[in-house]
């Protein structure tokens, strides 16, 4: 039996090999993170397949299906997850070299209920974690990490006998293959397929081809853990940057960015205009609108105030609701609504029914974007982006601030905006209207412009986005002169710019 992982090892390298080590707070909101070495250590990670084994059974199950990301370590991190997971009693379905939604794809391909992906996503190469869930097509949210946390590190193990390895082969293929379906296009179109070197770079290519594209132009699809470039992140201004050259100068029609595991998705448009996931998810929604009339749209809170007020939404009598950002939460909560499609603004595109199996998948929201333009013959994605109403939105910004205080930090944060509003004050000599509290603090003001403060589910960070009505000099206004210094004491020295 396991005994409770410790979380200071690192410094005795006989204990490090001989005993667990298990850092409390990767156990994030909705999945779980360490750097690989200082905050877990791979007997840790076999503690954690224990756990998370012996948790399955809680609820009622036994069968998962288990995959990895392309790093150094992952193979040994997923082995030792499996051998903690045959240790509870499991029967584990190995898909080997995988992307996250190629493992939510097979537990639907497999008829089984549980996963847990070995991927620390786009996070700087020495991170690890897993991507958990036991109700496809759902992942953990913070209940279920709050209870394998407290399994864990409260050495709360129950092992079984019965437990089995089986190695599925061929799964990738049937994921391409099932996603290539979900488009079909006639128009001739080149696309730019850009991966970071991360592990989507394996399997995207193939999955645009068969859905069609005339020509694709692969960037950086060779697998290289270190992100000789950049980290293959959609949201990060390098890889965008870096998309919006390519489309210029390949004179593509649009480029598309995987994040390392891809189940996220950005987009640059013909012109090498960067269109945040947020105005691609209403571009999408007032496409499917008059083809879905009554439909529900769920968007997350860093999300674009226009859906609220648009017409077209309206017309069709559409539904849009504001939500906890996080993959967990807009997943479940698109579920929970029988909502078309969710939207997150980092990427994620959640599509249901004839759209998609309701997990967040790059590849589907590519198709998704893909069939779009087909059924818009002669429309440009850039001829979309200029039909949206007007609004300057901001980067993602994440200054750093340890996981201990992050959310402590954010907090005062909230009572300080609760307060202004509560006295009727206003920012930059606009009245606030409302205060959002669902996850961190949104502060909406007269004009339609709103500022957003929360933190990090995933990572030591607060994240910051703002969004004015007026103008692109307004949105860094908005930052510079108002959130930039109420976090400034908090996060340290902060000198990100917009």
């Amino acid at each position: 039996m396991f005994s409770a992982p410790r979380a200071d090892l690192v410094a005795n390298t006989a204990a490090y090999e001989n005993e667990p080590l298990v850092k409390s707070t990767g156990f994030r909101e909705y999945d779980a993170r360490w750097l690989f070495g200082p905050e877990i250590n791979l007997l840790g990670v076999q503690a954690l397949g224990l756990g998370l084994g012996t948790y399955i059974h809680e609820l009622g199950q036994s069968k998962i299906v288990v995959g990895h990301d392309f790093r150094s370590y992952s193979t040994s991190i997923k082995n030792a997850l499996i051998l903690g997971l045959i240790g509870a009693g499991c029967e584990v379905h190995d898909i080997g070299l995988a992307l996250s939604p190629t493992a939510y794809f097979a537990q639907f391909d497999l008829d089984i209920p549980c996963v847990a992906m070995v991927t620390a996503s786009h996070n700087e190469n020495g991170w690890t974690g897993v991507k958990m869930g036991a109700q496809k097509p759902l992942t953990f949210g913070p209940d279920e990490m709050s209870r394998l946390k407290a399994i864990v590190l409260g050495a709360q193990f129950v092992e079984r006998d019965g437990g089995k390895l089986i190695r599925v082969q061929g799964e990738a293929q049937r994921y391409i293959d099932d996603v290539a379906k979900r488009a079909s296009i006639t128009r001739p179109l080149k696309v730019i397929a850009a991966c970071g070197n991360g592990t989507a770079g394996a399997f995207v290519v193939e999955a645009l081809e068969k859905m069609g594209v005339a020509e694709v132009v692969p960037m950086d699809t060779d697998l290289d853990f270190t992100f000789p470039k950049y980290n293959p992140n959609p949201e990060d201004a390098e890889m965008l940057h870096a998309m919006a050259h390519a489309v210029r100068e390949t004179k593509a029609d649009l480029a598309f960015g995987f994040d390392g595991d891809g189940d996220r998705c950005g987009v640059v448009d013909d012109e090498g205009e960067e269109i945040f996931a947020d105005k691609i998810g209403l571009m999408l929604a007032r496409d499917l609108a008059p083809l879905h009339p009554g439909a529900t749209f769920v968007v997350d809170v860093k999300s674009t105030g226009l859906y609220a007020t648009d017409p077209i939404l309206q017309q069709h009598g559409c539904k849009v609701i504001y939500w906890k950002t996080g993959h967990s939460y807009i997943k479940r909560k698109s579920a929970e609504l029988g909502a078309l499609a969710g939207f997150e603004k980092s990427g994620h595109f959640f599509m249901n029914g004839e759209l998609g199996y309701g997990y967040d998948c790059g590849l589907t929201a590519a198709a998704a974007i893909l069939a779009m333009l087909d059924r818009n013959p002669g429309v440009k994605l850039s001829d979309m982006r200029k039909a949206l109403p007007v609004a300057f939105t901001s980067l993602t910004m994440s200054p750093h601030c340890g996981d201990e205080v992050k959310y402590g930090v954010v907090a005062d944060v909230v009572k300080e905006y609760e307060d202004l509003f509560a006295a009727g004050g206003a920012i930059l000599g606009r009245k606030i209207t409302e205060v959002i509290t669902v996850n961190g603090v949104r502060v909406h003001l007269e004009d339609g412009s709103w500022v957003l403060v929360r933190a990090s589910s995933n990572k030591p960070e607060v994240v910051v986005v703002v969004e004015s009505t007026q103008s692109e000099d307004d949105m860094r206004a908005l930052f510079r002169q108002e959130v930039k210094p109420r976090l400034g004491d908090r996060v340290g020295k902060y000198n990100q710019e917009i």
